[in-house]
């Protein structure tokens, strides 16, 4: 160890790039370091290509926003899918989430985070214009649907509530479909499936 009781510098940078990645503390970034000091050198040259080709390979579906490795996500290029039914989530997470129970047909659009003025998250910052552009490009808008399914959290009612003055004076359906008082990252199948099918209308 160096003399100021740190780790050598070496190290000292692994574990700080480490702390950089959300919810990893300074006693879990050195444990992460030591894990890759034990990895051979195949194994770490492997850990670090995949983080290099994620960066270069994944980018944002055109449609719908959600994480691709093509312009056109396959969600949304599936024919089998209701393109008139589309479900407004935070983040790629939350489309794995509702996934899972097999029963919603329909589209996604992934805002990529929440209204949040104290962390700097403004309307502007999200992929709202986005989802409007979707609407207003829809075939029939009396035969669609929107289902709002933001966490149920402060920021996450701000910005249901936010979209849904934009979207409901353009004479769409809209509902909220979520796990009352849960995440939608961490609800289990029936909460979700419950969920989608008793939405209510906003």
């Amino acid at each position: 160890m160096a003399e100021n009781n740190s780790f050598i510098p070496p190290l000292e940078n692994l574990a700080s790039n480490f702390r950089k990645l959300p919810g990893i503390g300074r006693k879990t970034s050195y444990r992460l370091a030591f894990a890759v000091l034990d990895f051979s050198d195949d194994e770490a040259k492997a850990f670090s290509d995949s983080i290099l080709a994620a960066k270069k390979n994944i980018k944002r579906c055109k449609v719908c926003q959600n994480i691709s490795d093509t312009d056109i996500c396959p969600i949304c290029a599936s024919e089998k899918r209701n393109k008139s039914l589309i479900c407004v989530v935070e983040d790629p997470r939350d489309v794995a989430a509702i996934l899972k129970i097999n029963e919603f047909d329909g589209v996604f659009h992934v805002l990529g985070g929440l209204i949040s003025p104290l962390e700097g998250k403004t309307p502007e910052s999200l992929r709202i214009k986005e989802l409007l552009d979707r609407i207003n490009g829809l075939e029939s808008v009396e035969k669609a649907e929107i289902i709002i399914a933001t966490n149920p959290s402060v920021e996450g009612d701000a910005t249901a509530m936010y979209l849904s003055r934009l979207i409901k004076p353009l004479g769409i359906k809209l509902a909220y479909g979520i796990p009352v008082g849960g995440d939608l990252e961490y609800a289990d199948e029936v909460t979700l499936s419950r969920a989608i099918s008793g939405r209510s209308e906003l």
